[in-house]
């Protein structure tokens, strides 16, 4: 009965599947206008659910707790592997948003605005991947002084980018620096060469990834279909000698595959402005 609630909840998940793409639907919308927002494979009951249903089905299948906690830490961690592509993509995307709302500033710079009319006035006009946040630093501007609450947008974008655009709007907005639009453009062109980069190195590593979803897909297929057609080739591991021994090559497998998936994982550099220090900017 396990089996086939189990089996029937993946049926049933598939068809909502395909009906939402049929009809053009999103099920799971990335929080990423919302400050602070963590990629939807971030969130605890996602990840949850998908290490319940595997260690589930583990146990049910072969009986092996040992095999039960492996599926449900890969279960656990295998929405981060599936759904890398569209997280790296939205971070792209954000890095491009910004080079262009730093464009726009610039732009508007240059046509004799001061700095506070031109936040405001490209605050409609930003990228949709900055728009809430370049929204809330406008209002903000309306009851707070202007590097503070440029202080605020630097942690809701939270990015390293962002980081040095906001430094050089801070520092103008605190000295009244000069030749402020020229220093803009230069920032949105090293933005547009950071986005650049970043989908060259995620090329670069696609076999890597390729690789990573063909053993995770690969190995348990071969698993079940060994017990399918001979399931006392696998009575060894009914033992407690057997489960340590699967214990360890579990454990091994674990560790290699680690190291695979951080190699095709891009890192991004350490922020320098935010909250902790963010007001030594400019003073």
């Amino acid at each position: 009965m396990l089996i086939a609630a189990s089996l029937g909840a993946l049926v049933g998940f598939g068809v909502l599947f395909v009906c939402a793409g049929l009809l053009g639907r999103r099920l799971f919308r990335s929080r990423s206008t919302r400050p602070g927002a963590r990629p939807v494979t971030d969130h605890v009951w996602i990840r949850a659910s998908c290490a319940v249903g595997a260690g589930t089905m583990a146990l049910a299948l072969t009986g092996w707790p040992v095999l039960a906690a492996a599926s449900a830490a890969g279960g656990f961690w295998l929405p981060s592997l599936w759904f890398a592509r569209g997280q790296t993509h939205r971070e792209t995307e954000r890095v491009e948003a910004i080079a262009v709302w730093t464009e726009q500033l610039r732009d508007v710079l240059g046509g004799a605005s001061g700095l506070h009319s031109a936040l405001i006035a490209t605050a409609t006009l930003a990228p949709i991947a900055i728009r809430p946040e370049t929204e809330r630093l406008a209002t903000r501007l309306e009851y707070t002084r202007t590097s503070e609450a440029l202080r605020e947008f630097a942690d809701e974008v939270a990015h390293p980018v962002a980081d040095f655009v906001v430094a050089a709007l801070v520092v103008a907005a605190d000295n009244e620096a000069r030749n402020l639009a020229g220093l803009l453009g230069r920032l949105a062109d090293t933005a547009r060469d950071e986005a650049h980069l970043r989908t060259k190195v995620w090329v670069s590593r696609a076999r890597i990834r390729t690789s990573l979803r063909v053993i995770a897909t690969v190995i348990p297929v071969m698993v079940g279909a060994v017990m399918l057609v001979d399931r006392h080739y696998l009575d060894p591991y009914n033992s407690a000698g057997g489960q340590v021994a699967l214990a360890a090559t579990l454990a091994v497998f674990a560790i290699a595959y680690g190291f695979m998936a951080r190699t095709g994982r891009i890192q991004l550099p350490e922020r320098f402005l935010v909250s902790g220090n963010g007001s030594e900017v400019g003073r």
